[in-house]
């Protein structure tokens, strides 16, 4: 080790030993001999066989080093000014720490990190013998990420003091008195300090391993080695629970995608980004309060027996520490893939005094069962194979149109998004992918013909991605069908999984795996879907926060780029047709109740979203909440009297049910989903020019004879 480093090493070692909070509560990490070996071996295969190699030195050490500290302490709330400066030191020293096996600088920083967390939480408890004056004009800013670190230990007390301040004032707008506001925080913070003392050395590893893959790109990470006796922290694994993807986020265990078919997802109350704050067993269990907690801890109490309920308090995605909280009450099942299946509807419009049938292809993910599919059942499940089927029936219900709907549809099997655009398109290219080496492949669908020929609608959002973009992306090139909804993700690279044991040679699993980035995706017509993803015919509205959410979030995604097209033919060229189907969708979505509405809850949540800070006035809290509660009644006077009319606090152990922080953009609890709707009556639109189009007469279309959205109907939904 150079003496570089080591001085570093012992400068840490001073500031973390002094001081030292009770080895109860705290003891410094040490990393092991093959959570050394396993970084190298990582930084090694990125290095060499990534996508694009990027070979480990003082400039990734650099990257690496501003991800490890946002991933700490994103939000500036525990490191001094002086604790920076004095790890800056170690910006250029990364690299040498990964490639000499050497792991004592990157866990110097964890420990010091560990030291000043377990210091504020200290006096964060220590707050809640006092109380707080909530007469006063003073605001807490939550939103800290470009801050300055605090300069003094009375700066960050102060810091400390507001938050604290704000976590009882929350409480205190449910209704509950002093004393229960201070049990709940005290465990609250106790919880955090028992969590710092179950710290493993793994932790600190995972943490820092990430900081440095996905420095690398967004989609590169490790995951360390898995026990029997380590829960599977996305529950994709588990016999029984409720199906969400969780990652742990300042505090709160955050929900970073639903299963599809899922409890999670088929209850339409959860999405990416909403923050668990509290978990009850049973329909009148007692809320238990999570923040602070261990992620595995949160997971053990939201997993359970099968057929049992669980209730979340949830924070809504993208909204601050002061939002309207929800109770959302799951029951635990087995997650099967016939839960994920694709799924019809008939939605049914009046046109020229006549129904117009449009058929709706629910799709949550491109699913199949590769087992059953590799020992030759016949009957294997399979995406393509169920959509098929489902557009058989809906040709026998004698449909108008067929919309796909691929919101939140994460991707899945590459096969099974090329065989179904087949299902569309017959036979042809459908995706480029180019490897490391520059080399192309041409992915080509090889229908003989197409199942469904007539009228095709795709609906996608930002949650719609990889294999989704895929589909979309060809639909689209190909002028087969309308695209219609928001921007999608922007995902269109490869990953491979690499088992370090394997490489390494090891007979007991001690490295973890890799996740590579090994290729990108490219559409037919050249350009790719990594970063911009795919662009609507047809915009509407939406609730994502692109700053946040989608390949265009992040500071090192991979570059859109284009390749030469494949060679393919459009079917149909639809440009001309969108200016007249913008105007329609404009003049009928301004004439709407349900779709102002809309429009008027995503202004609302934005401004929720993008406020920085809230007031620590008590009068000023009650105001804002009362003028919302106002809203909610003149809007839905029976919705507001079911909602309770208590403040968007947290409702923990036992507190009262806030049930309106329902998103917008998802169907409503009366079951209305104006955004599927409102494509619906786009695709007939483009039914009905296309039949005009077709009439030897050409004449107009009156306004009273163009689809009626409030004359929309749904019926016949099935499950395969």
């Amino acid at each position: 080790m150079n003496r570089t480093l080591m001085g570093l090493l012992l400068g840490f070692a001073a500031a973390v030993q002094a001081n030292t909070p009770d080895p109860q509560q705290f003891q410094p990490l040490k990393p092991s001999h093959p959570q050394a070996v396993a970084a190298h071996l990582a930084a090694s295969l990125i290095g060499e066989h990534h996508y694009r190699p990027l070979a480990l030195n003082d400039t990734l050490s650099e990257k690496t080093f501003d991800a490890y500290l946002k991933a700490l302490d994103g939000e500036r709330m525990f490191f001094l000014k002086s604790d920076i400066d004095q790890l800056q030191k170690a910006r250029t020293q990364l690299d040498d720490a990964v490639l000499s096996e050497n792991l004592e600088l990157p866990f110097a920083i964890f420990n010091l990190y560990a030291k000043r967390a377990v210091e504020r939480f200290s006096y964060a408890r220590s707050l809640l013998k006092t109380g707080f004056d909530f007469s006063q004009n003073e605001s807490y800013r939550y939103q800290r990420e470009n801050e300055p670190w605090a300069k003094t230990d009375a700066e960050v007390r102060d810091l400390w003091r507001k938050r604290v301040k704000n976590d009882w004032l929350q409480l205190k707008l449910t209704g509950k008195d002093d004393e229960a506001i201070a049990e709940v925080l005290g465990k609250r913070y106790e919880n955090f300090l028992k969590r710092m003392a179950k710290l493993k050395s793994e932790d600190a590893f995972q943490i820092f391993m990430n900081a440095y893959t996905m420095s690398v790109d967004p989609h590169t990470n490790y995951m360390a080695p898995r026990t029997t006796e380590d829960f599977d922290i996305s529950m994709r694994l588990s016999l029984v629970g409720i199906g969400a993807v969780l990652e742990e986020k300042d505090d709160y265990a955050t929900i970073k995608e639903l299963v599809p078919g899922s409890p999670a997802a088929l209850s339409e109350q959860l999405k990416a980004g909403d923050r668990i704050a509290g978990v009850a067993q049973g329909a009148n269990g007692t809320m238990t309060d999570v923040v602070g907690w261990r992620l595995d801890d949160t997971v053990a109490l939201i997993r359970g027996t099968a057929d049992t309920t669980v209730v979340l308090d949830v924070i809504p995605a993208g909204t601050g520490p002061d939002s309207q909280h929800k109770l959302v009450s799951l029951i635990r099942k087995k997650i099967r893939l016939e839960d994920q299946a694709a799924k019809k509807s008939v939605l049914t419009l009046t046109d020229k005094g006549l129904p117009r049938r449009i058929g709706v292809i629910s799709l949550p993910t491109f699913y199949e069962d590769f087992a059953a599919r590799q020992k030759g059942d016949e009957d294997y499940k399979s995406a393509t194979r169920d959509v098929s089927r489902l557009l058989a029936e809906l040709k026998e219900e004698k449909v108008d149109a067929v919309l796909v709907d691929l919101r939140n549809n994460g991707g899945g099997s590459l096969s099974e998004a090329i065989e179904l655009t087949g299902l569309f398109l017959g036979s042809g290219p459908v995706v480029q992918q180019r490897n490391a080496q520059g080399e192309i492949n041409v992915a080509k669908g090889l229908a003989p013909g197409a199942v469904w020929t007539g009228p095709l609608g795709v609906l996608i959002n930002r949650g719609s991605a990889s294999a989704s973009e895929i589909f979309a992306a060809a639909v689209q090139d190909y002028g087969r069908g309308l695209v219609i909804g928001d921007t999608s993700f922007g995902k269109g690279t490869v990953q491979t999984m690499i088992n370090l044991d394997r490489l390494a040679h090891h007979q007991a699993a001690q490295l973890g795996d890799l996740k590579l980035t090994v290729a990108q995706f490219f559409r037919i017509n050249g350009s790719t879907t990594q970063l911009r993803g795919v662009t609507p015919d047809i915009a509407l509205p939406t609730t994502a926060d692109a700053e946040h959410f989608g390949e265009s979030s992040y500071d090192n995604g991979l570059p859109w780029m284009q390749v030469k097209p494949a060679d393919y033919h459009a079917v149909a060229d639809l440009h001309s047709a969108v200016p007249v189907l913008q105007q329609r969708h404009e003049r009928r979505a301004a004439a709407d109740k349900d779709y102002q509405n809309l429009l008027e809850d995503i202004a609302d949540f934005n401004q929720r979203r993008n406020k920085p800070a809230v007031s620590l006035n008590e009068k000023e809290r009650r105001a804002e909440h009362d003028a919302q509660e106002a809203k909610l009644k003149a809007r839905d006077p029976e919705a507001a009297k079911a909602s309770g009319t208590a403040d968007p606090g947290t409702p923990e152990n036992g507190g009262p049910a806030r049930n309106h922080g329902q998103d917008p953009g998802k169907p409503d609890k009366k079951g209305k989903d104006p955004l599927l709707t409102e494509a619906a009556c786009i695709l007939g639109d483009a039914v009905e020019l296309e039949q005009a189009r077709l009439e030897p007469t050409g004449r107009s279309v009156a306004k009273s004879e163009r689809p009626d959205k409030d004359q929309l109907t749904g019926e016949s939904q099935a499950t395969p």
